[in-house]
């Protein structure tokens, strides 16, 4: 069996990634492993960084570029990686540039270790017509399968087309396709251990405001530098003239998706509703056609990670809520749209303002939407099945209406109701709002009709002051701290 790969060499976090990594290393057959995961979210550099000792041909794939010059650009690498000399005839299609690439790995058969191609931006090579699909189904099936030292890395930030032209493909790599990994953004966990390896000093609460604002992507949290506050870190990463994400947005999803006016239209009428729209309630709002390509776009953006499908307790698959989820994406809707470029402490203004207060609370939200692991772990239910929903009752003659935006329907028979408050300082609850905590309680036990005990948890960021009014209706807490645990 082939010794486990030596080190994580300075990679943050992804420790289940790296696992999943070098079992397919030690494999004694070839493996072909798809990644994927939405742009700037760190697969290039996971698996470059981590096999680069292993790595024996790389090659990426070029947006927007033709067939002849993507053959181009793979056969100038085959020549500078394998050494062989110039007069090599020019491949003429795809099939003859697998060819060449399987002579190669045929002279690695006496490695101690497994040899690793890596074929980064899989989707942009594939360009209509051109036969690289065939072509690579072709190189696997009928040479690298039939190696046992071959482990094959195909990687791609257009989730849905990994998805459906490789992962679940009907044709020759139908099932493939050996492993995936999807990778995702930092967790608040792995950005805190992000900010200590890059010698920032930053409290949790900072990290938390950093990561409302950009989310957990390592390629924006490299932009950060050491000596400076989170206030001046948003302030020039966001709003200065060249920051980076002064104008990410304008290119973020067009190198994504190809013609992504319609994504581009979702994710706009979606930031306009916090709290989610129905596919119908947002084909209304976004005036845009039912079909095909409405779908495709939606489909796409729940794939890449930039919008997340809720099921409401007790609704069907067809009421499912579609809500923006791109943390960035968000903030940039909010405060940098309009103010980017300003001269000056811009963020500073902002941060201080009503606005950013009741953005906060919703950026809040979204961060523990996408901690739901930790706070389920925090709650210690984690050997217990547990769905995560939300809950919308618009009122009626008898009841008024009432909205849970995070819920934990427990196997054991409780069901917590989670209310998410960001603040600055302890919070402190009052006799009216515990009052409408139980209001909001008693309502979803009136109408849902369940028989489960139902018990209100608390998500805050520093613990709350245990005042009569905290220990009249709050069950369990949850604080910041706990979403920064693994």
């Amino acid at each position: 069996m082939m010794s486990t790969v030596s080190s994580n060499r300075d990679i943050i976090g992804r420790a289940s990634e790296l696992v999943q990594i070098d079992r397919l290393m030690q494999t004694d057959r070839s493996e072909f492993l798809a990644v994927y995961g939405r742009p700037r979210v760190g697969k290039t550099f996971l698996i470059r960084q981590y096999l680069k000792s292993d790595i024996v041909f790389f090659f990426t794939g070029s947006c927007n570029t033709d067939t002849g010059i993507q053959i181009q650009n793979f056969f100038t690498e085959y020549l500078r990686q394998t050494k062989e000399k110039k007069e090599t005839v020019h491949p003429e299609d795809w099939n003859m540039a697998f060819d060449y690439l399987a002579q190669y790995l045929k002279s690695f058969k006496r490695r101690k270790r497994k040899a690793v191609v890596f074929i980064d931006e899989l989707p942009w090579a594939d360009n209509p017509k051109s036969g690289f699909m065939q072509a690579l189904e072709y190189f696997w099936n009928s040479e690298v399968s039939a190696m046992n030292h071959v482990l094959l890395i195909v990687c791609g930030s257009a989730a849905s087309w990994m998805q459906n032209k490789l992962l679940k493909s009907t044709g020759g790599l139908y099932n493939r396709v050996t492993a995936r990994m999807k990778l995702e953004p930092f967790t608040l966990h792995e950005t805190e251990l992000y900010c200590k390896k890059k010698h920032l000093k930053l409290s949790r609460y900072q990290i938390l405001q950093l990561y409302m604002a950009m989310g957990g992507i390592p390629f924006y949290l490299n932009e950060l530098s050491p000596g400076k506050s989170a206030e001046q870190l948003i302030n020039e990463v966001c709003f200065r003239k060249n920051g980076l994400l002064s104008d990410e947005y304008d290119q973020l999803y067009h190198s994504l998706f190809k013609n992504a006016e319609t994504h581009i239209q979702i994710v706009e009428t979606l930031a306009k509703h916090h709290y989610g729209l129905t596919r119908v309630d947002l084909l209304e709002k976004s005036k845009l056609d039912d079909g095909g390509t409405f779908s495709r776009a939606l489909n796409d953006l729940s794939e890449s990670g930039f919008v997340f499908v809720q099921r409401p307790f007790g609704k069907r698959k067809k009421d499912s809520i579609y809500l923006l989820i791109d943390l960035y994406s968000l903030f940039y809707f909010r405060f940098i749209r309009k103010n980017a470029g300003k001269t000056g402490n811009v963020w500073h203004k902002q941060a201080g303002s009503n606005a950013y207060k009741i953005w906060s609370g919703y950026a809040y939200e979204n961060v523990c939407m996408l901690h739901t692991s930790q706070i389920v772990n925090a709650l210690g239910l984690g050997g217990t099945f547990t769905e995560i929903s939300s809950w919308i009752f618009r009122g009626n003659d008898e009841v008024s209406g009432a909205q849970i935006d995070l819920l934990i329907d427990r196997k054991d028979g409780v069901i917590n109701l989670c209310e998410v408050k960001f603040t600055e300082n302890e919070f402190i609850l009052s006799k009216n709002y515990t009052g409408d905590l139980r209001r909001k309680r008693s309502v979803f036990e009136h109408v849902t009709a369940t028989k489960k005990s139902v018990v209100t948890t608390l998500i805050t960021t520093y613990p709350a002051l245990k005042n009569q009014y905290y220990l009249e209706e709050i069950h369990s807490e949850i604080t910041m701290d706990d979403l920064f645990k693994e």
